[in-house]
């Protein structure tokens, strides 16, 4: 279904577009979000395809969608937000998807300016969340250092990896649907994903206001699952990049600890084969996790 030309979308980019836009919402238990953002989108975007992924709402989210002219793809159960972004866009039809949340963070508002920056030629656009955007202390902190690193590995800067609000190519994204984890982390395995395969990428600045209801987030849960993106961030983009500096630092520990046992020991102790050997180790783990990376990009390079 191809976007309408009207008052709010009089833009040059998006009617160069000329593609037809699916919207993909993944909703668990979001009904008062979906009230809001549903009646907005309609307005935006007529003309556009809209589907909620319903992953095993307990709430009214499925008649509020009722109500609308929707489409509705359901989780009998709840099996993450990533699984219910995979099931939205194996059910798109539009060759440009655009994922956003139903707690009301995401504003339909913006979502012009994402297909304005995407008709320029990018593979990928996402709303990248600004200084004045509701995130608690914690969640902030972990957002910028995500943001370090990703811009470290892939050598570009990263506004914000950790976005689920997102407009791409909808051949393009189906190419990673098999790397895409069914939990939260989906923002960031597509973005690195992106990035390894050469596809361009840009960033739209957006406002993303307090959430509508209770997020779904657990501090003590999701700390460690945080833990687990830093890792996913270096083992998706060039492994070799983030374990060959451990492997540098621990081979310094081996010769400097071994240096000092000889002068002050006169003698060569366990634990400086120990801190060699493990240098050794860690770099030919980077160096077999470079390869398999390359395996897994072979179709999208």
């Amino acid at each position: 279904m191809t976007i309408e030309s009207n008052g709010a979308m009089q833009s040059n980019a998006i009617a160069e577009l000329k593609r037809s836009i699916s919207i993909v919402i993944p909703a668990r238990n979001e009904a008062a979000g979906l009230r809001t953002i549903l009646p907005k989108i309609a307005e935006l975007l007529g003309n556009a395809e809209v589907i909620v992924v319903d992953d095993g709402s307990t709430d009214d989210s499925a008649a509020v969608c009722a109500e609308r002219k929707v489409r509705v793809v359901r989780h009998q159960y709840a099996m993450g937000n990533g699984a219910a972004i995979k099931s939205g866009a194996r059910a798109a039809t539009g060759e440009v998807i655009v994922f956003m949340d139903a707690d009301g963070q995401h504003q339909p508002e913006d979502i012009p300016r994402l297909l304005d920056k995407l008709g320029q030629g990018y593979d990928m656009v996402v709303g990248a969340r600004g200084k004045g955007s509701q995130a608690n202390v914690h969640r902030g902190l972990a957002n910028k250092l995500y943001n370090k690193l990703g811009s470290w590995m892939v050598g570009q800067e990263i506004s914000d990896l950790t976005s689920g609000f997102r407009a791409v190519t909808a051949d393009k994204f189906r190419q990673f649907l098999y790397l895409l984890p069914n939990g939260f982390s989906y923002p960031t395995t597509i973005t690195m994903s992106f990035f390894r395969a050469g596809y361009a990428l840009a960033y739209v600045p957006i406002h993303a206001p307090k959430r509508i209801g209770t997020s779904h987030m657990r501090l003590l849960r999701d700390g460690v699952r945080f833990l687990l993106i830093i890792f996913k961030i270096g083992t998706l983009y060039s492994p070799l990049k983030l374990f060959f500096p451990i492997s540098m630092a621990f081979l310094a520990a081996g010769l400097g600890y071994s240096a000092y046992t000889l002068i002050a020991l006169h003698r060569f102790t366990n634990m400086s084969a120990l801190l060699v050997i493990t240098a050794i180790v860690v770099f030919l783990i980077g160096l077999i996790s470079e390869q398999i990376t390359l395996l897994l990009y072979k179709d999208g390079s």
